[in-house]
């Protein structure tokens, strides 16, 4: 699963389930909505909705998979 920290302009930060490009793509939906329409999101942790207003988010990063959480191979490795 990939995972994006969002920063917001109050220098809080939140890890949302989604890759980058999906998260963007919600964030730039949200803002052509209705004056202020939030983004609607899903924290990694706690898989809680969370609404963001899309003019306070300062930067976008791709965050690295957790590699415990992530499947062995095949071969055991």
């Amino acid at each position: 699963m990939h995972t994006t920290e969002i920063t917001l302009l109050t220098g809080e930060r939140y890890e949302i389930q989604g890759s980058p490009e999906e998260v963007e793509s919600t964030i730039i939906a949200a803002s052509r909505g209705s004056t202020m329409q939030l983004a609607w999101l899903t924290e990694r942790a706690s898989s809680a909705s969370v609404g963001i207003n899309p003019a306070c988010i300062v930067s976008l990063r791709a965050v690295a998979p957790d590699p415990a959480s992530a499947p062995a191979d095949a071969a055991g490795f």
